[in-house]
């Protein structure tokens, strides 16, 4: 593993941010059901409220970040990268979910709600109610921005960003999320010169950078305690300025080779946020019939799974278990040969080149993304 020092620095942070930011997905699942099983509240929830306002905005704003690099390519192309790619991975997690809690529970007599079977199985298709979501609804984000790409920007944005102020409701996770998520989403993709100029800075300004640092944790706990962060036009402000505040601590995490654990956490991201939610229902049993704190409890349970998540990763990798991370072949459609032709797509992409190509295993997906 090389050092971050070595590598280029618009890698680096962005993968740290998204390490950062997998690690509060995780926390914020871990701590729901650990406090359901131990019937009670600790300390992590403040953490868990702390990191609300911007945890899931910066994750969309850094899926948008690349867009640019590919929106130009051909349609097929594009759907297999930024559509059946992530769908694969949904399937077939989801269903892997299906078969170990829904059916298990149902098997034994014991649903966790009233709901029949055959609805949680119609729902990994039409409204997803797992932790998955987020794989779910990402392929719907990148075919609305290849559809409106030639739609003004402004347009485009004040759209998304009325939507996100308007808390939307319908019971159906993907309208929901969608006027929830999309603005941010939508910035990464057309704002991507821009948060890489302020990633740099923060780089080369280790003092300003804290010290927003310090005054925005100062901001962000206060408005959060006193319920503010849900209202109209707050929810927004606190998601970009908490998303600055990623990308700063991802920046300065950057020059510190110790931190390496962070980012590549965050180059696996995909990897964490598959697997987490079957290694976290195992060691919430192991472990809080032991742990009598409920938020020591909810944050063991967090950075266990998130271990769990990169053993399982290491075990099934090179394995006959290999296709539950990498998209196999036949779940990728043909595409046809066009020497020269990357290079040529580049040329017309009108707002952000970056100079790096991302894989499309699961181990890579969301830097790419």
């Amino acid at each position: 593993m090389s050092t971050a020092t070595t590598r280029a620095p618009r890698v680096d942070w962005v993968d740290f941010a998204k390490g950062i930011c997998i690690f509060f997905v995780v926390m914020l699942h871990t701590n729901n059901h650990t406090q359901h099983a131990m019937e009670g509240h600790g300390w992590l929830q403040h953490v868990v409220d702390f990191a609300l306002p911007f945890r899931m905005p910066d994750f969309f704003l850094i899926a948008g970040l690349f867009l640019s690099n590919v929106i130009n390519r051909p349609w097929r192309l594009y759907f297999d990268k930024k559509v059946v790619h992530f769908m694969y991975f949904y399937l077939l997690w989801a269903f892997i979910e299906f078969l170990l809690f829904d059916l298990r529970y149902e098997l034994r007599g014991t649903p966790e709600d009233s709901a029949p079977l055959w609805q949680h199985f119609l729902s990994i298709f039409i409204n997803p109610g797992t932790s998955l979501w987020f794989i779910y609804a990402l392929p719907i984000f990148f075919v609305v921005t290849r559809l409106l790409k030639n739609v003004p920007w402004w347009l485009v944005f004040a759209v998304a960003a009325v939507l996100q102020s308007s808390h939307i409701f319908t019971g159906w996770t993907l309208p929901d999320q969608f006027a929830l998520r999309y603005v941010y989403f939508f910035s990464g993709y057309i704002f991507a010169p821009y948060i890489f100029r302020i990633a740099n800075w923060a780089i080369d300004n280790p003092r300003w950078a804290l010290a927003y640092l310090a005054l925005w944790g100062a901001m962000e706990t206060y408005v959060v305690s006193q319920g503010w962060s849900q209202i109209s036009g707050i929810s927004l402000v606190l998601g970009y300025l908490g998303a600055l505040a990623v990308i700063f601590v991802a920046g300065l995490c950057s020059k510190l080779p110790h931190m390496n654990w962070l980012r590549y956490l965050g180059e696996h991201s995909l990897v964490v946020y598959l697997g987490y939610y079957v290694a976290m229902s195992v060691l919430i049993k192991l472990l809080t019939p032991v742990i009598p704190d409920i938020g020591t409890a909810a944050l063991l349970v967090t950075i266990c799974s998130v271990a769990a998540t990169i053993v399982m990763y290491r075990l099934a990798n090179g394995s006959m278990l290999g296709f539950l991370y990498t998209r196999p072949e036949w779940a990728k459609l043909r595409q046809v040969a066009q020497p020269g032709s990357d290079a040529a797509l580049a040329a017309t992409s009108t707002v952000w080149k970056p100079a790096t190509e991302t894989q499309s295993d699961a181990t890579t997906a969301a830097k790419g993304s």
